[in-house]
């Protein structure tokens, strides 16, 4: 099954998918940890054309994992959780195409969490989490062009990792 997170940066989504893939045994691919390894960062801004190379290969990562899960031949994960804001409609889409291509259940995680809370958590980030920062312009271009999902992509909102026992029961696990 292809998981895919969604949500804004600082909506505590890629807390979210560690605690579900441990949870289900699955395999994270995080676009912010390939953007890393190519040695950019979104909190700086990325420009378009890096994203398009970053979804690339993640979208090899995942179609290399899922297909080897279902060959019979051990290897491979049952279960991939894509770590991504998935901030547009075309994205949830094109992930989705993925998982009907491979013959593989599909489900979109919507971390819903107010903009005001986000500021407030990247504002604690810059007195002490740790975690690398987000310009303020780059934030708030994101929160600006982030597309929530629609009610017909049949996403499992939650709010926090406290609702990761929901989602379990949704994934039927």
């Amino acid at each position: 099954m292809l998981v895919l997170m969604c949500g804004t940066s600082f909506s505590g989504r890629s807390t979210f998918a560690r605690a579900l893939a441990a949870e289900i045994h699955g395999l994270i691919i995080s676009l912010d940890e390939i953007n890393e390894r190519r040695g950019l960062w979104g909190g700086d801004g990325i420009p378009v054309e890096e994203w398009q190379r970053t979804h690339q290969i993640a979208t090899a990562k995942v179609r290399t994992h899922l297909l080897g899960a279902g060959a019979g031949s051990g290897a491979g994960a049952r279960w991939v959780v894509v770590d991504d804001t998935s901030s547009l409609r075309v994205l949830r889409d094109g992930w989705r195409g993925l998982a009907a291509e491979l013959g593989v259940g599909f489900a979109l995680i919507y971390l819903d969490v107010d903009h005001a809370t986000i500021r407030r958590r990247l504002a604690e980030n810059r007195v002490g989490w740790g975690r690398r920062d987000v310009a303020d312009v780059v934030l708030e271009e994101h929160l600006a062009g982030f597309e929530r999902p629609a009610e017909d992509e049949g996403a499992v909102r939650v709010g926090s990792v406290d609702d990761l026992v929901q989602v379990l029961k949704y994934l039927v696990i």
